[in-house]
């Protein structure tokens, strides 16, 4: 029988090494075999998510300690945009401790940040980076997530939704919006249209997300938006309302 092989299996001596390669091409003063022991045994008896966590810490400490310096040597080995429409644990899964670690040190430096979110996640993933910018300069950045909305990127557009989501698995719950959902709905907006299986996925399981978090907010937007002849709005709504009886069959308003 053949071993097993999880999804924390890959965050941990293996990627320490796979990173410190592309890095110390970058920056030669980088410490990889130190990097990579401690990786070893940092992460040894913890979680994906802690996994994830300790290799950010670890980069935070092998770094220079400037930010802009840093994160600047990381996204020089980022490589070329992913042209699929993959998860995180494809084969851009070495990134996410990238995006763990502007979500960790990089809220100081905002604008550096946001050009780092979206380059990520044009490998990867933005969404678990983006949210203490959302929470702390929510204005600002719902701007350029609306700007993201309307990119050609179609992973940019997939953040706009993804990364706003109340409800986003494995990561601290969105509350940012709880009051207000109609500043993220003109976001969802702009997306319903959106011809990419990956982005319309994301809007049905976000608007899924707001059913159980202010379902009466919600149903006009969905009643509304199942009044619709295109296509790719329709999926949207079918797979948004797959898990209750919306009664979306009844679109006159009374």
């Amino acid at each position: 029988m053949g071993t097993s092989y999880s999804i924390t299996d890959k965050f941990g001596e293996d990627l320490a090494r796979l990173l410190a390669e592309k890095i110390v091409k970058r920056y030669t003063d980088f410490q990889s075999a130190a990097f990579i022991k401690e990786v070893a045994v940092s992460t040894k008896g913890k979680t994906y998510t802690q996994r994830v966590e300790v290799i950010a810490d670890l980069l935070d400490i092998h770094l220079p300690f400037a930010y802009k310096e840093a994160i600047h040597i990381l996204l020089s080995i980022l490589g070329e945009e992913n042209p699929k429409e993959t998860g995180m644990f494809t084969n851009f899964y070495w990134v996410l401790p990238i995006g763990k670690y502007v979500e960790k040190y990089g809220l100081s430096d905002y604008n550096v940040s946001m050009r780092a979110i979206a380059e990520i996640t044009k490998r990867n993933t933005g969404e678990y980076s983006i949210r203490p910018f959302i929470r702390n300069f929510p204005a600002h950045t719902l701007q350029i997530m609306e700007k993201w909305a309307q990119s050609d990127n179609f992973h940019l557009r997939r953040l706009a939704s993804e990364g706003l989501r109340p409800k986003l698995p494995w990561a601290t719950r969105l509350d940012t919006f709880n009051h207000c959902p109609e500043k993220v709905f003109k976001i969802l907006e702009i997306l319903k249209e959106d011809p990419v299986l990956f982005v319309k996925k994301s809007v049905a399981n976000h608007l899924t997300d707001w059913l159980k978090v202010d379902k009466d907010a919600t149903m006009p937007l969905l009643r509304r938006w199942a009044k619709s002849n295109n296509k790719h709005t329709m999926w949207i709504v079918k797979r948004a309302s797959r898990k209750i009886d919306l009664l979306l069959a009844d679109t006159v308003d009374k």
